[in-house]
């Protein structure tokens, strides 16, 4: 007889596991099952919102093709409640396997490749109503070799596991100290919005919320830092600089934020929406238009302060609401190594 999942986690270490020993008619079916035929299947640019029955088509068999040997493997599994009451799982992880075929364009490297990712699936009455998921895409590109934008201001590589490695196994921790860790983050958000509109960098208070060794793990284009002068000089001045009215549309936003044990997790499609008023971000130039991003984060709590903050931010659909084609550029630096015969006539292509 069938066992039924006994919990919305279960079911999402389920479908993971299925990633891990990759069985095409198995996760197949998995997905048919698990998810709602109405879900809203939310996904990165390009790719954006899938239906349910295509879910398969449209996200793995092009991953399959491209890496075939790939095998998922998630860092963080973190369940909860939100404010509304809704149930979330939110996952976070890398996809690993060797590059022997062009996935969206970019060319293969015949070696080890990763895409890392976060993932989070809304569930009602044991369904995933609705999925939102940023994979790092960027960071694909840097390993082929075909890096279409500005240099990173943060340090580029593989964001680690939680120091603690309990990252999927919370749920045996319970839930003690669930809510005071979701006020601290939320604390934390509400004092790091009052910069700049109120005040200076001390009214954020950074010291307070953030341990002294904090790492911030952000996605290829920006990278990650090191306590709080790495946070700030490598993503926090040059994202504000850019960017001031941060929080200052709400109207525009949602939030789902919801913890378990020392993790704390939030989903939004989008969560922020800001202007861009000024520059020194991504060497994005100051256009004056607003743009939403969508930030999928999760946040490990030690001793009542931020100690690790896992960040992924769908980069390619920001420089798109701009009107910059950055997978056109990407292909244009391709050309001489997946079209040799595209090199223009009267160039000697064997010359050293």
């Amino acid at each position: 007889m069938k066992t039924k999942p006994q919990s919305d986690k279960q079911i999402i270490s389920i479908l993971c596991d299925a990633q891990y020993d990759f069985i095409p008619h198995k996760l197949r079916k998995l997905l048919s099952e698990n998810i709602h035929p109405d879900a809203l299947c939310r996904y990165f640019y390009p790719i954006g919102d899938v239906k349910t029955d295509l879910l398969y088509d449209k996200v793995y068999i092009p991953l399959h093709l491209a890496l075939p040997d790939f095998e998922r493997r998630d860092i963080i599994c973190v369940a909860g409640i939100d404010d509304d009451g809704i149930s979330w799982v939110g996952t976070a992880g890398y996809f690993i396997g060797t590059f022997v075929q062009a996935f969206m364009k970019i060319p293969p490297t015949g070696q080890l490749a990763h895409i890392r990712f976060h993932e989070f699936y809304k569930f009602k009455a044991g369904k995933i109503i609705e999925i939102q998921a940023v994979w790092d895409i960027p960071s694909l590109m840097m390993q082929a070799g075909v890096w279409p934008m500005g240099p990173s201001l943060g340090y580029e590589w593989l964001a680690p596991a939680p120091a603690t490695q309990d990252g999927i196994n919370i749920s045996q921790q319970g839930k003690t100290g669930t809510d005071k860790n979701k006020k601290i983050v939320l604390d934390m958000l509400t004092a790091m919005s009052k910069h700049p509109k109120y005040g200076g960098a001390e009214i954020m208070q950074l010291e307070k919320f953030w341990h002294p060794k904090f790492c911030w793990y952000g996605p290829s284009g920006i990278g990650s830092s090191r306590g709080i002068s790495g946070f700030r000089n490598y993503h926090q001045i040059p994202f504000l600089k850019a960017m001031p009215d941060r929080g200052q549309h709400p109207e525009d936003t949602n939030h789902h934020f919801f913890a378990e044990g020392q993790y704390v997790a939030v989903t939004g499609w989008p969560n922020m929406s800001q202007t861009l008023t000024g520059d020194g971000w991504l060497g994005i130039a100051p256009t004056n238009q607003k743009i939403n991003l969508r930030s999928l984060d999760f946040w490990r709590i030690e001793k009542q302060k931020i100690r690790e903050n896992w960040v992924m931010i769908d980069l390619l659909d920001i420089w798109s609401q701009l009107g910059v084609d950055v997978l056109s550029r990407m292909r244009q630096l391709a050309i001489p190594r997946t079209y040799p015969s595209q090199i223009p006539s009267g160039i000697d292509a064997n010359v050293r």
